[in-house]
């Protein structure tokens, strides 16, 4: 049993380094006390766990693939019954579990913001591309066991529908224990935190994840920057004295909980600030990009390291939350196929291949502008083995460079599509 505690206070009071800490996000399917009557399992998201007389209450149930894993866990600790199961949202990675949990005893409970009906709902409508992002964004992960989707639907099918749910607040009373719900648009538009006054404790959802807030992910629905760090404000004016993440360590004492729910609502609310000030000005999308930006000093602290989300990301969907889709360049309103495009670019500068190699050239130097080259090459010559090779080279070579698992997983998947390309092409050159 990891002694979690001690390990988040020595990371946030600087007194190991991250390097020493080693992963702050674990998958171990371990259970840990955190105190007589709270304790969590470590898994894809946590499960986090509440003793009360009338029986457990459990937030969250991890993904399909851990569910059991984290049921087992708790029953390690307690076999009372689960009374109820709280989503803090509805990502797969935190109800996709549940059906183990139901299963255990079939007459729990299941509470949640009214959003996440909806959601579900989102999900079987896009089964199919939510399937494909989750390949491209989380795939490294099913190679290495931890698959996160179900095989044939996205939302698993014992997933089940809330049985009760909430629109603003919402006070849930389990034997001794009562439970404050709070809902607040971060992340999702569906989140739930929760206050437990009996335990000074706050359970957070995906508010807080011990790295840059997943406030941009290119890949997904609407996300929140302004109104997340709202709700973070709100968090640190608790006195809270236990913080409990879906994602990474809980937190010890008040001071330090405060500090880190302020260090991540200062950045999304500059990153709002910075944004909405230039597209108040006219600045078109390009210009914002390339303009708004964090203090390296901010991105070094272990709990707003751009591991998994940037803060580029998040100032597209800043754009996108309070500007709509056009980027402010006409030729994209109503752009020819970006096929022509190319074609017509690769004739003008001597051939694809020219394209291809001079993107390479500038795979080091500007990637930014080799991804355009060896896109449009690839664009122009499809079935060109030779820029594939040279696409998968630059692509390879961008993901290397990057922090991001978003930017990471993208880029490889750039450069796998063009690895096989070239495989299947290569010998009818």
């Amino acid at each position: 049993m990891a002694d979690l505690l001690t390990l988040s206070t020595d990371v946030i009071d600087g007194r190991i380094e991250l390097a020493q800490a080693g992963p702050l996000n674990r998958i171990t399917h371990e259970f840990s006390e955190l105190n007589a009557r709270v304790g969590m399992v470590e898994a894809f998201s946590h499960s986090i766990v509440f003793r009360t007389d009338a029986g457990l209450v459990a937030f969250d149930t991890s993904n399909e693939h851990g569910g059991e894993r984290c049921v087992n866990a708790i029953r390690q600790w307690d076999k009372a019954p689960f009374h109820s199961i709280i989503f803090t949202h509805g990502h797969i990675d935190h109800v996709g579990g549940c059906g183990a949990f139901i299963d255990d005893n079939h007459a729990t409970q299941v509470v949640a913001h009214e959003n996440v009906a909806r959601r579900f709902e989102r999900y079987r409508l896009t089964n199919g591309y939510n399937h494909v992002i989750n390949e491209r964004q989380f795939g490294q992960f099913r190679r290495r066991g931890y698959d996160l989707a179900g095989q044939a639907q996205f939302l698993p099918t014992s997933t089940p529908e809330p049985d009760i749910t909430y629109s603003h607040r919402h006070s849930l009373k389990v034997g001794d224990t009562h439970f404050e719900l709070h809902h607040a648009k971060g992340e999702t538009d569906d989140h739930t935190w929760a206050w437990i006054p009996s335990e000074r404790a706050i359970c957070a959802g995906d508010f807080f994840i011990w790295a840059f807030p997943n406030a941009g992910n290119p890949q997904k629905a609407q996300r929140y920057p302004r109104e997340w760090a709202a709700a973070l404000r709100t968090m640190a004016a608790m006195d809270a004295e236990l913080f409990l993440p879906a994602h990474g360590l809980p937190i010890a004492g008040k001071e330090r909980i405060q500090s880190v729910l302020n260090d991540v609502a200062n950045a999304l609310e500059s990153l709002v600030q910075q944004t909405l000030a230039l597209m108040n000005e006219g600045a078109r999308l390009d210009d914002v990009i390339h303009s708004v930006q964090l203090d390296s000093d901010i991105l070094a602290k272990p709990w707003l390291a751009p591991v998994y989300d940037e803060p580029e990301f998040v100032v597209r969907n800043i754009w996108r939350l309070y500007g709509g889709w056009y980027d402010g360049n006409p030729a994209n309103l109503k752009p020819a196929p970006e096929g022509s495009l190319a074609q017509e670019l690769a004739q003008l500068a001597g051939g694809a291949r020219v394209l291809a190699e001079r993107g390479l050239a500038l795979s080091e130097v500007n990637p930014r502008l080799a991804c355009h080259l060896a896109e449009l090459a690839a664009l122009a010559e499809p079935n060109d083995a030779d820029i594939h090779r040279l696409r998968a080279a630059i692509y390879q070579q961008r993901r290397s460079h990057e922090t991001s698992l978003m930017a990471k997983g993208i880029f490889g998947a750039a450069a796998n599509e063009s690895k096989q390309k070239s495989d299947e092409t290569g010998g009818d050159r």
